[in-house]
């Protein structure tokens, strides 16, 4: 069973350890099931490509691939990184950024 990660697609982030640190990019995908997340322009590898008929050329693409979760940290909205915590407000549970308080 995966942990809650607290961490979703559309957040943006930045990469906090790794050959890609200091890199920030939107997060198009979360891998559930390998606490892993896909980060636009994030993480590039060059992948080769046989001819298809949707790529007929083939050749070397350069793809975003997967990094670990415990590799980012969330960027609040004036660009400093921080935790994640969860309230309640009212009745509907929120996260909140643990640096400036703000609801994400």
């Amino acid at each position: 069973m995966a942990i809650k990660l607290k961490i979703k697609s559309g957040d943006t982030v930045r990469v906090i350890a790794g050959d890609n640190k200091g890199q920030e990019g939107k997060v198009q995908k979360v891998l559930i099931d390998k606490n892993k997340a896909i980060v636009e322009g994030v993480n590039l590898v060059s992948k080769h490509q046989k001819p298809s008929a949707t790529n007929p050329q083939g050749g070397i693409v350069k793809k975003e691939a997967p990094i670990h979760i415990s590799n980012l940290s969330l960027l609040t909205s004036n660009g400093e990184t921080t935790r994640v915590g969860y309230r309640m407000e009212g009745d509907k549970k929120v996260r909140f950024s643990k640096k400036s308080n703000e609801v994400i």
